[in-house]
């Protein structure tokens, strides 16, 4: 019969023995520190103060009073120190790690998740909750394939739901894309000044819509003029607009107002001319009064020229006139329409 239990090492008392309380005291005094397992660090040589049932690791190398007894568990029992060998299958929680750990027969490991599980809610490094039941706090993901493709599904009950990602700075909505409360896929930006907007949107059969692109089609209200040689005339009326292209401020010459351009780009410009009286006339689009982007030139009846500008935000648009030339204004007769590229 052997001296001691298989697991833990724990001595029997044996037949005829003398002062049995002895060996039962020491059985008892490994049972207190065997069971319920804590681990108070891992160290390589022992510590200055020990305090009497404390319990270490031993790593490599051990020194002092620990030399050679690296892998083992020493315990400070009565003033002495006595080495433990742990087996395969204990666990343990480390104290100073605040982690439960599992002797592997070698080495003292993490223990593995399961294959299959399923969670209520997760965290990654970040707290989850009721809403956020999936929670990551990292400086990257990685979703890679399996062998060949790999997707990211997600998916809403119904049409009027949102399946969408939203992008934030410090916690403010700044962007989102998706499917938000429909079955059109958008982009939409939020602005300080501007709040949320749909930038781009793809119906179900695939055409594309850019919702806040900014354009314009403007004219004076119908009338017949003779502006003066160097004066300029406007529009009062935005037959179409978009994306905060609106009229400016009045014209000196008290025919309408500017354009005013909303954002910076490069802008597709279209000027349309009626005149009246023959010969040639010349028509500008002129840049805040001073710079010409478009200058066409043409006779009497209805003409068109083209040009491609850059212009800039906070821009206004109006047209400057040479020569002394009767025109019509209004839909569809001189007139100018522009959009951002």
């Amino acid at each position: 019969m052997p001296d001691t239990t298989t697991k833990l090492a724990l001595p029997f008392i044996l037949p005829a023995q003398a002062q049995k309380h002895v060996t039962h005291n020491e059985a008892l005094q490994r049972l207190d520190a065997l069971v319920q397992l804590a681990i108070s660090s891992s160290l390589s040589s022992p510590p200055t103060d020990p305090i009497d049932g404390q319990i270490h690791a031993v790593t490599i190398p051990g020194t002092g009073i620990w030399s050679g007894r690296e892998g083992t568990l020493a315990l400070f029992q009565d003033g002495i120190w006595i080495f433990l060998t742990p087996r395969a299958g204990w666990t343990a929680v480390f104290l100073d790690e605040e982690r439960l750990k599992l002797f592997d027969g070698t080495d003292w490991i993490e223990q593995p998740l399961p294959s299959e599980a399923q969670f209520e809610r997760l965290g990654i490094a970040a707290t989850p909750d009721s809403y956020n039941r999936l929670s990551l706090s990292s400086p990257a993901s990685l979703f890679n394939h399996a062998g060949d493709s790999h997707r990211l599904t997600i998916n809403k009950s119904g049409t009027a739901d949102t399946a969408s990602l939203i992008f934030q700075s410090n916690w403010q909505g700044r962007a989102e894309m998706g499917l938000a409360g429909e079955d059109r896929f958008s982009l939409k930006v939020n602005g300080d000044a501007t709040g949320w907007r749909q930038a781009v949107s793809i119906t179900p059969e695939g055409y594309v819509r850019h919702d806040q692109r900014p354009l314009a089609r403007a004219s004076l209200a119908p009338a017949t003029l003779t502006p003066a040689a160097g004066s300029f005339t406007g529009f009062d009326v935005l037959h179409l607009s978009g994306g905060d292209v609106a009229l400016g401020s009045p014209l000196a010459s008290g025919h309408g107002n500017s354009l005013a351009i909303p954002t910076s780009g490069y802008y597709l410009l279209s000027l349309t001319v009626a005149a009246i009286s023959t010969g040639t006339h010349t028509v500008h689009v002129s840049r805040n009064g001073s710079a010409d982007v478009l200058t066409h030139v043409g006779g009497a009846g209805r003409s068109s020229s083209l040009a491609l500008a850059w212009l800039e935000a906070g821009d206004t648009v109006a047209l400057r006139h040479e020569g002394t030339i009767q025109y019509e204004f209004g839909y569809g007769k001189t007139e100018i329409s522009l959009a951002l590229l």
